[in-house]
């Protein structure tokens, strides 16, 4: 694992050579790439896997300027730094606004994207009154850590009421190492940017994975996005909240397959 000022901190997992995937987190308290996506990972490692934390997460540190632009830029610095001039993308929530920003910026430079409950604009193609609850991840936060003194309790708590849709499930050593992280981690401050403006230059397919239960954002705003990028499907996974990668993780390994291609 590599951590420093100029680089985020990552890791490789799976197999050595071959195209690699790039996984990113979402933006809850204590998200990081390795914990998250680590089920998802196991399951197929015969896959060429780099994590990354994004800035304010895992070991990464923290850093001024535009929430989303900042980590853009940090992401594809990564990138320079390893040589790697073309990667696919496996990334959720905020990770996955990140890659698209990345995306529309750097065109080329990302294959192919599958993106898990991701919301980078209140309205995508325009589209109004979309099942999306801005002001849930704030309200969440508060909650958990609002008065300074969260704990692991709390933890379970959030994990359970809005990244699973059966949350009697959640396994412990997950709760365990989401609140580790968060202990360590210096945390990341604004609100993302509305990339509305940015979508139509992602030229690169976008498969988009949906929790048919995820209270941030319900399957109508993930067809709205579908349709607002240029070249995006959809699929939405039943018996699942936010975090499908955690709660139904060979389902979203075989669409890993599906879109970015089966390496066994």
């Amino acid at each position: 694992m590599g951590t420093s000022q100029a680089l985020l901190s990552h890791g490789r997992r799976g197999a050595v050579g071959g195209p690699v995937t790039v996984v990113l987190h979402g933006g809850g308290p204590g998200c990081h790439a390795a914990s998250d996506f680590g089920a998802v990972m196991d399951a197929r490692p015969e896959r060429s896997w780099l994590w990354a934390d994004l800035p304010g997460y895992g070991a990464s540190p923290a850093t001024g300027g535009p929430r989303l632009a900042t980590a853009a830029r940090a992401l594809t610095g990564l990138l320079d730094a390893l040589g790697l001039d073309r990667v696919d993308v496996l990334a959720q929530s905020y990770g996955g606004s990140v890659a698209l920003l990345a995306a529309s910026e750097t065109p080329g430079r990302f294959g192919r994207l599958v993106l898990i409950g991701s919301t980078p604009t209140p309205a995508p193609g325009g589209v109004r009154d979309l099942p999306v609850d801005a002001g849930l991840g704030p309200r969440l936060r508060q909650v958990y850590a609002g008065d300074g003194h969260p704990d692991a309790v709390r933890m379970r708590a959030l994990m359970a009421g809005v990244e699973w849709h059966d949350g009697t499930r959640v396994p412990d050593a997950l709760v365990e190492a989401r609140f580790r992280a968060d202990r360590r981690a210096e945390g990341a401050t604004g609100a993302p940017e509305d990339l509305a403006a940015h979508l139509d230059a992602v030229d690169a397919p976008v498969h988009l994975v949906w929790g048919r239960h995820d209270p941030f954002a319900g399957p109508a705003y993930a067809a709205a996005l579908a349709d607002a990028l240029p070249r995006a499907d959809l699929t939405v996974l039943h018996g699942t909240a936010h975090h499908p990668q955690s709660e139904r993780p060979d389902a979203v390994a075989a669409l890993v397959d599906t879109h970015l291609g089966s390496r066994s």
